[in-house]
């Protein structure tokens, strides 16, 4: 039997941490995957605000499932220093935060995904992967758009060269980068640590509810049956937005909804469906 805990992005409902927290509460979600706080992106917050964002938190019984982190989105010509250096901040963000786990991204390589890339992108998150694992804090790599493991041949790569980093699956990332989503999780599925709950269509790319796109998220809870799914609502603009995509990228994201809690609010309806159709029909 499927057995789920919903988490979110609530930085979607609303910017500041009290309005993600009725947002949560208002659907019933418990875990939470922090990417904004009070309009700041979480990698630039510091330790005391982390700290009374936990005790806030806590109080409305919720925690911190995720680091929802920008680590690694930059390009692979970039500086890697100073990255690092903010990379480290985040770890001891986690133990303010009371998380085990950090999401990431594979770089930025203009399309370059040859051997030379592969090793230089290897030595830079083996190096994340070093000291998180010293902290203690699980590395979860998501498949992004323009990123060296857009595809799940690159992503597979990754897991199996460096082998303490697991898998964020996102079905909608897949889709938007031409890739079959189940034969995806098929060759990803002994790496998937959790899941973003985020669906689209073909060709437009167009960001939907769960279940009304070509992510086939039905089939794919049908392999991955326990676990956290996050919700990653992408269904109307929010604050935030533009510093989380490349320069120059088209938005595939609409304003379909009204308000930024009817947005949320239908994008944690959406995947309660599934799982309800999943539940009862046992695909």
């Amino acid at each position: 039997m499927a057995d789920y805990r919903l988490c979110a992005f609530a930085d979607e409902a609303s910017p500041m941490i009290d309005g993600q927290i009725e947002a949560l509460k208002r659907n019933g979600v418990g875990l939470l995957e922090i990417r904004g706080v009070d309009g700041v992106n979480i990698a630039d917050i510091t330790l005391e605000k982390a700290k009374s964002v936990r005790e806030k938190l806590a109080a409305n019984g919720i925690s911190v499932w995720s680091l929802g982190s920008p680590y690694g989105k930059i390009n692979i010509k970039d500086d890697f220093g100073a990255h690092l250096d903010k990379f480290r901040h985040g770890l001891e963000l986690c133990s303010a935060l009371g998380c085990g786990r950090i999401r990431l991204f594979s770089f930025y390589v203009d399309g370059n995904v040859g051997d030379a890339v592969f090793d230089e992108v290897c030595g830079r998150l083996a190096r994340f992967s070093e000291e998180a694992k010293a902290a203690g804090v699980v590395l979860c790599h998501e498949n992004e758009k323009g990123i060296f493991g857009e595809k799940a041949a690159e992503c597979v790569k990754i897991h199996r060269a460096l082998p303490d980093i697991k898998a964020v699956f996102d079905p909608a990332n897949f889709v938007q980068a031409g890739e079959d989503t189940v034969a995806a999780m098929e060759m990803l599925a002994p790496y998937v640590d959790y899941m973003h709950i985020k669906d689209a269509l073909k060709g437009s790319g167009e960001i939907v509810p769960a279940g009304r796109g070509d992510g086939n998220i039905e089939r794919l809870l049908g392999v991955f049956k326990k676990g956290v799914l996050t919700v990653e609502p992408h269904l109307r603009v929010f604050a935030g937005l533009k510093a989380l995509e490349q320069a120059g990228e088209k938005s595939s994201i609409g304003n379909a909804y009204k308000t930024s809690d009817e947005a949320f609010d239908a994008a944690v309806s959406a995947i309660k469906n599934v799982i309800t159709k999943q539940t009862k029909e046992g695909f």
